[in-house]
C-alpha cells in the first residue's frame, strides 16, 4: 500500500515515514501543496495523510484549498487530515469537503495505524450488484434479523461490507426499528466477536455521572468509592462499545467522549494514570443529528468521528412486505416463551397487520402479537383477534386523503393521530402510551412537545 504524506515539517515527515515503513507501507513525501498535486498527477497512491496548517498566517485556508484540489484531481483517494486539537474546527471543515477521517497532533501511533488500516480496508464498491438474502446469509450470521425487503437487504449488505473492519458505524432509525440488532450483527461478524460487546444507553446516563460510568474510578476518588471500578470503556477493551441514543448526550459529556474516541485514552476519576483501550465504536440514534448540530445541541466534530459508515434503518411502514415474516417469527417465540401451544396467523390476520401504521415499528408489532397470543388463547389468530385485543389500531384507511403522496407532513399527521388515540385510550398515562407505541418515554415526550399536546392531570 502506497501512502503520500503532505507536511512542511521535516520532523513530522521523518517520524511518520519511519512509523509507516515499519508497518510495511510504501511512503512518498510532499512538503507543500504544489508538489503534492504534481505528484498525484504522475503517480497513484492508496491514501493521503495531509497536514492542515502549512502557514500560520492563512489559519488553515491553504490546507482546505489543497484538499479541494486533491478531491478534484483524485476524488477516489481517501484523505486523513492531521491537525492540532486546538484547530480541530479545520478538520471538521475538511470532513465537509470529503476527507475520510482526521487525527490530532501529537498522534498516538497505534491509533494512527488503526485509522489507516480501517480506511484502506473499507471496500471501495458494493460487494454485489444484485442483493439477495441467501448470499448475505452465506457470508454473515444475520440469524437475528428477519426480512427480505430491498431496503433491509441494503442495510445488511453494508454490514457485510464493513463488519470485518474497525470503522466507526452510526445507525440511524426510528425507535423500535432494530438498531441494537444491527449493532449486535456488526459485532458478531467482526474480528472482535470473541470479545465483549458493551451496550450503553446514553439517554439514561446523567451528565454528572458520565465520566464515572464511562471511564471508571479508583477507590477513594469520592465518598462512596469503596473500591476500584473499571468503567465501560475498559470493559469493552479489544471489543465493541455500542453507544445507543447518542443524540441524547449532554454537550458537556460530548467533548469528553470525543477525546476518548480520538485518542482511545482516558483517566479514571481520581487517577493520574492514563489508560489506553482498543475499542470499536458503534453508535445509534433516532434523532436528526444534523438538525441538532444546527441548533447547537450536538458537536459537529463528534458527528464526524462516529459516522465513518452510516446505516439508515428503514421504519416498518417502508418494509410492509416483511410484516408477515416478522409476525410469524415473534408468534413462534411468544408461544415458546410462555409455553403456549403452537399458533399460526391466518391470511386475514397477516393482511390486517400489514395495513397498520406501526409508529412504534417492530417493537410495537411484537407487543401486539404477544398480547393477542396471550389473551385470545386461540390456535389460529385471525383479524378479529387483533382487533378485539389490540389497545390501538390505526389502519392505512385512517390516513389523511393525500395518501398517494406520502410526504413528511402526511407521515407526521399519521403519527400524531396514533399518539392521540393511544393517549385517549390509556388515560394519558405516559408510561403505558410509550410502552404501547414501542417508544421510550423520552421519545414520546419529544413527540408530545413536537405536536403540541398539552399536559393533563392524567399524565404520569
Amino acid at each position: 500500500m502506497h501512502i503520500l504524506i503532505i507536511d512542511d515539517d521535516n520532523s513530522v515527515l521523518a517520524s511518520l515515514s519511519l512509523l509507516l515503513k515499519q508497518h510495511n507501507f510504501n511512503i512518498s513525501e510532499a512538503r507543500n501543496p504544489a508538489s503534492a498535486l504534481e505528484f498525484l498527477k504522475q503517480k497513484a497512491v492508496d491514501l493521503i495523510l495531509q497536514d492542515m496548517n502549512f502557514s500560520r498566517s492563512t489559519q488553515g485556508e491553504e490546507g482546505l484549498a489543497l484538499l479541494r484540489d486533491i478531491k478534484k484531481t483524485a476524488p477516489q483517494i481517501p484523505v486523513i487530515l492531521m491537525t492540532a486539537w486546538g484547530s480541530i474546527s479545520l478538520a471538521v471543515a475538511g470532513m465537509r469537503l470529503g476527507a475520510s477521517d482526521f487525527i490530532t497532533k501529537p498522534w498516538d501511533n497505534p491509533v494512527l495505524i488503526k485509522t489507516i488500516n480501517t480506511i484502506i480496508g473499507l471496500p471501495k464498491k458494493e460487494m454485489r450488484s444484485v442483493i439477495n438474502r441467501e448470499d448475505l446469509d452465506k457470508d454473515c450470521d444475520f440469524s437475528s434479523i428477519i426480512g427480505n425487503a430491498p431496503n433491509i437487504l441494503n442495510c445488511l449488505n453494508t454490514v457485510a461490507r464493513v463488519c470485518a473492519t474497525d470503522a466507526s458505524v452510526l445507525i440511524i432509525g426510528e425507535s423500535g426499528t432494530g438498531k441494537e440488532l444491527i449493532a449486535e450483527a456488526i459485532h458478531r461478524n467482526s474480528n472482535r466477536s470473541k470479545e465483549a460487546l458493551v451496550k450503553v444507553n446514553l439517554g439514561a446516563v446523567n451528565a454528572d455521572l458520565f465520566e464515572r460510568e464511562m471511564f471508571g474510578h479508583i477507590r477513594g476518588a469520592f465518598t462512596d468509592a469503596k473500591q476500584d471500578s473499571p468503567g465501560l470503556f475498559s470493559s469493552a477493551d479489544n471489543g465493541t462499545i455500542f453507544l445507543d441514543e447518542i443524540g441524547e448526550l449532554a454537550l458537556s459529556s460530548q467533548v469528553k467522549l470525543l477525546r476518548v474516541l480520538q485518542d482511545q485514552k482516558f483517566q479514571a476519576i481520581g487517577s493520574s494514570k492514563t489508560t489506553s483501550v482498543n475499542v470499536r465504536i458503534i453508535s445509534a440514534t433516532n434523532r436528526d443529528l444534523e438538525k441538532l448540530i444546527n441548533q447547537g445541541d450536538f458537536r459537529e466534530d463528534l458527528f464526524y468521528r462516529i459516522n465513518l459508515i452510516t446505516i439508515h434503518l428503514p421504519p416498518l411502514r417502508e418494509r410492509t412486505s416483511d410484516i408477515p415474516l416478522l409476525a410469524k417469527h415473534h408468534l413462534k417465540k411468544t408461544c415458546i416463551r410462555y409455553q403456549l401451544p403452537p399458533a399460526i396467523l391466518t391470511s386475514s390476520a397477516q393482511v390486517w397487520l400489514q395495513r397498520q401504521i406501526w409508529p412504534g415499528n417492530i417493537r410495537q408489532l411484537c407487543q401486539t402479537i404477544e398480547r393477542a397470543a396471550l389473551v385470545s388463547g386461540n390456535h389460529e389468530l385471525d383479524e378479529h383477534d387483533f382487533i378485539q385485543h389490540s389497545q390501538h389500531a390505526l389502519t392505512q384507511e385512517t390516513r389523511p386523503k393525500a395518501t398517494n403522496n406520502l410526504n413528511g407532513n402526511t407521515l407526521e399527521e399519521i403519527e400524531k393521530n396514533a399518539i392521540s388515540q393511544a393517549m385517549k385510550q390509556l388515560d394519558n398515562n405516559i408510561s403505558k402510551v410509550a410502552s404501547h407505541l414501542g417508544l421510550s418515554r423520552a421519545a414520546l415526550y419529544r413527540r408530545l412537545e413536537k405536536y403540541g399536546f398539552k399536559k393533563t392531570e392524567g399524565d404520569t
